[in-house]
């Protein structure tokens, strides 16, 4: 079992608590960087969330 089959199955019924996790560090890397970032910041949090999270329009927020 790979490392990323092993984390998969361990957020798996938590897909709630993933997505924020993943957004609540978009926001932190975003505030470091003081938004220079934004961008790829997102591109990245929307790989994650296609990963381990709900997937990309799916029970979040629409992003200002």
């Amino acid at each position: 079992m790979s490392m990323m089959d092993k984390i998969k199955s361990m957020l798996k019924g938590h897909e709630s608590q993933t997505d924020k996790g993943i957004d609540k560090s978009g926001d932190m890397v975003d505030d470091k960087t003081q938004g220079k970032y934004k961008g790829q910041v997102d591109t990245g949090q929307d790989k994650l969330r296609d990963q381990f999270g709900s997937g990309p329009g799916q029970d979040r927020p629409p992003q200002p």
